[in-house]
């Protein structure tokens, strides 16, 4: 084990976020013999082990772009033997995933569950750079064998696309400030530690900026993991293609952190639960009814006892549909290859 690195199994080191909810919604589409769950954020396996120890007759496919995770996912699920199958791969190829291992035919799944953001196992292993908590190197990949760091983007980017990013992925109101201070202090020095990035908000965030909401280094660590990861790119492409591989009477769930990723799940979700035709048509064609069926009134929240179990269930919003009919000619999202 090298220094940061945590050797405890995945199952004493994750709770599955609302893990009773998540498997009560997929349950209508998902306990039956030979259905299919792609889970598309593996992470640790705490959901796909929830399932498949549920649903003796469910076969779960993994998805993750980490494979430190698929690693100790695959450890925690190997007494289900081939009921787990662990893909390597980003989730927005879940349509190409989902076709690949479908038993019914057409080429779908019976359900879809998306558990997003940094994993446990990101956060908690001090040398991927994901926590402001702790001081490591500034990487925050979610795939550490390929693509720049965090401390590349620092280096390279120029004041106003820096000012961009933590402004729009963190929502960060002192994202000038911030900006101008990292072009600073890397004409002085590299910014090669969370310890060093850290530094740069305190000098640039004022101190009324730092009394409330929360760790004021929250909002820039998130921007600079969404823009090294290409989070809310991924997702935007991964959540039509979602939908389009589930089947009729199949269902989705998607737990969304922060407000950025449930904004995105809001609108395709809703995008399928609509009339698609003119207000004033008299009567509504089959090709323009709804072809999702929302199961959550907005988005669901933990309650106090999943709190107190899991304090990092905190920010999640969950939100679920059930496919009612195929997606109308005209509203199916254009095919995409993947790499």
């Amino acid at each position: 084990m090298t220094a940061g690195q945590d050797d405890r199994p995945a199952a004493e080191r994750h709770v599955p976020v609302l893990l009773d909810r998540c498997l009560n919604l997929l349950a209508p589409a998902v306990d039956r013999p030979g259905a299919v769950l792609v889970d598309a954020t593996l992470g640790m396996g705490g959901h796909t082990e929830g399932a498949l120890a549920r649903f003796p007759g469910l076969t779960v496919v993994g998805i993750d772009r980490d494979p430190e995770a698929l690693a100790l996912a695959g450890e925690r699920l190997a007494r289900f033997g081939d009921r787990f199958v662990g893909v390597h791969a980003t989730y927005d190829a879940i349509d190409s995933v989902a076709a690949e291992h479908s038993r019914n035919g057409a080429g779908t799944v019976e359900g879809v569950l998306m558990d997003l953001g940094v994993s446990s196992l990101q956060l908690d292993e001090e040398d991927r750079g994901f926590s402001y908590a702790k001081d490591a190197p500034l990487d925050m990949r979610m795939d550490a064998s390929s693509g720049p760091t965090a401390a590349d983007l620092l280096a390279d980017l120029d004041e106003a696309e820096l000012r961009r990013i933590i402004s729009r992925y963190g929502e960060e109101k002192f994202a000038g400030r911030i900006a101008k201070e990292i072009v600073r202090r890397r004409g002085k020095a590299p910014l090669a530690t969370t310890a060093d990035l850290v530094s740069v908000l305190d000098a640039a965030i004022p101190a009324a900026g730092r009394r409330t909401g929360g760790n004021p280094a929250k909002r820039t660590f998130q921007a600079l993991r969404i823009a090294v990861n290409g989070e809310l790119d991924i997702l935007s492409a991964a959540l039509p293609r979602a939908v389009e591989s589930i089947a009729v009477g199949g269902r989705i769930v998607v737990e969304s952190y922060q407000s950025l990723e449930d904004r995105l799940v809001k609108a395709e979700l809703a995008r399928g639960a609509t009339v698609s035709a003119p207000p004033d048509l008299p009567v509504v064609p089959e090709t323009h009814q709804p072809y999702l069926a929302l199961l959550t009134r907005g988005a669901e929240e933990a309650d106090e006892a999943e709190l107190a179990a899991n304090p990092r269930s905190k920010p999640v919003r969950l939100r679920a549909a059930e496919r009612l009919r195929p997606t109308p000619d005209h509203l199916v999202p254009n095919a995409t290859t993947h790499p």
